[in-house]
């Protein structure tokens, strides 16, 4: 077969809902592996003329983005979820994955989510609850700039790899191929009950582990969160983000 015909066969419509750093850290890895990206934000895509430009990604309104996805990526403050639009996946089939790629930072931005600080819910399952359709989380726990520039081909010894998580066994598979054409092992985290294993304050956030080191720690936390985990990964999480506020660091 035609190396075209291949490129052909693997070319996806993505549409981005966020364009912060790691949607536009996507947008640019997407659109160099030949795929179609639709980029939205909330002011509208007349304000995405810098993006655009950046990342190659065509800007469009959060509605059309999700329209236009095969894979559609939701990448915005947790704060700002409840926010998008209640039709925003009107006649999107079902089968189509919606990835979150959400982290709670209740001082720097978002504020404190009962549900979240009492473990009721993980953030993908608060995220799931109000976009009423099943999410997959996966590139929460990665640098914009290590996503964009440090995916490796597969088999290369020492490969970041990436913990996906998801309730919709078929969608979680397609959301692990293209996490691995982006150049990362993707490492099943299980249920999305389970994603507390790669959310902040665990000492997989950020780490940029490679495949069999992630497997081994991700086994040795169990699946159900018990109250201790969730006190130590918060006050973890907790001086992080006091950390990253005494160095005047923003999130948007």
């Amino acid at each position: 077969m035609a190396a075209a015909q291949i490129l052909n066969l693997r070319r996806m419509n993505i549409g981005i809902i966020g364009a912060g750093h790691i949607g536009s850290a996507l947008a640019v890895r997407l659109v160099s592996l030949g795929h179609s990206v639709q980029i939205a934000n909330s002011r509208g895509p007349e304000t995405l003329k810098d993006v655009a430009q950046k990342t190659g990604a065509t800007p469009v309104t959060a509605r059309e983005a999700a329209q236009h996805g095969e894979i559609i990526v939701v990448t915005i403050p947790l704060k700002n979820i409840p926010d998008l639009p209640k039709d925003l996946f009107a006649g999107v089939a079902a089968d189509v994955p919606v990835i979150d790629t959400s982290n709670y930072y209740p001082l720097l931005r978002d504020g404190q989510m009962p549900e979240l600080e009492s473990g009721a819910l993980t953030e993908s399952e608060w995220v799931q609850q109000h976009l009423g359709r099943p999410v997959v989380k996966v590139f929460n726990n990665i640098y914009a700039d290590h996503l964009e520039n440090k995916g490796q081909p597969a088999g290369t010894p020492g490969r970041i790899s990436l913990p996906v998580a998801g309730d919709d066994a078929a969608a979680k598979q397609k959301v692990m191929a293209l996490v691995d054409e982006l150049g990362f092992d993707a490492v099943d985290d299980g249920s999305l009950h389970e994603s507390w294993r790669q959310q902040p304050g665990t000492p997989s956030y950020g780490a940029d582990l490679p495949a069999d080191k992630l497997r081994e720690h991700l086994a040795s936390l169990g699946t159900e969160r018990t109250a201790a985990q969730h006190a130590e990964y918060l006050a973890n999480h907790a001086r992080a983000e006091k950390e990253m506020a005494a160095q005047g660091i923003k999130l948007k």
